[in-house]
């Protein structure tokens, strides 16, 4: 009897010894795992080298008043709650403003299966007013994405818009004759974050891996 009861405690012991090693192989699994699926952060350095400029400290955005493509209001208060990408372009812009919305439709749609797309809007803001009306940017931002936001109004609250966020542009006479023009603006895509401040911008070329990594990286180590 002797025998089989230390016989029976050995096996209980072994029994033991496996369940607490089985669920030390699974906590540890669980936390790599869990590392693999989080968003890697990048060092400023990294996130400059794929195009990411982020400021050390945010930059605060003065009021505004502007229209979006409904014609409804749209303020500093509409940047407020959310992250924003704002690019700034033209209707009649023959090939880096198409160029730059398609491939934020593009990002767009990686964030989709993401926890960042529900708080993740992208903004067109019109460097033309005098062409651009809300109607006019209403079927040209909704072609590439019908969420997409496009902003327009008064050209002194643009420009003045425009200034805070580094933006350039200048009207440019194609034809005298006619008083055809375009616009030279600059390229970048700012970011806002959900406090309205101007966090920082993507400088071009873009490339859509690349702001899909960097913009995870902003988003995670804002957590």
């Amino acid at each position: 009897m002797t025998e089989i009861n230390t016989e029976q405690r050995q096996q209980q012991g072994i029994k033991k010894t496996l369940i607490v090693i089985l669920c030390f192989i699974a906590v540890v699994f669980g936390l790599f795992v869990n590392r693999l699926s989080m968003d890697r952060i990048l060092s400023p350095k990294e996130l400059v080298a794929n195009g990411a400029i982020m400021f050390s400290s945010p930059r605060e955005i003065a009021e505004f008043n502007l229209l979006d493509q409904n014609e409804a209001a749209f303020t500093k208060h509409k940047l407020q709650g959310q992250w924003s990408l704002i690019f700034f372009g033209f209707t009649h812009c023959p090939d880096i403003c198409p160029t730059t919305l398609a491939m934020m439709n593009e990002l767009n749609e990686f964030l989709v299966d993401t926890d960042y797309a529900e708080d993740t809007q992208f903004l067109m803001v019109s460097l033309d007013p005098a062409r651009d009306t809300p109607i006019k940017l209403k079927s040209y931002i909704e072609y590439f994405n019908s969420d997409f936001i496009g902003v327009t109004g008064e050209f002194l609250s643009i420009h003045r818009f425009a200034k805070q966020l580094n933006v350039a542009f200048q009207k440019i006479v194609t034809n005298v004759e006619t008083g055809d023009y375009t616009v030279d603006h600059s390229g970048h895509i700012a970011v806002i974050n959900p406090a309205g401040h101007y966090s920082g911008f993507y400088k071009p070329p873009f490339d859509v891996s690349r702001m899909l990594m960097t913009y995870k990286s902003i988003r995670a180590s804002a957590r």
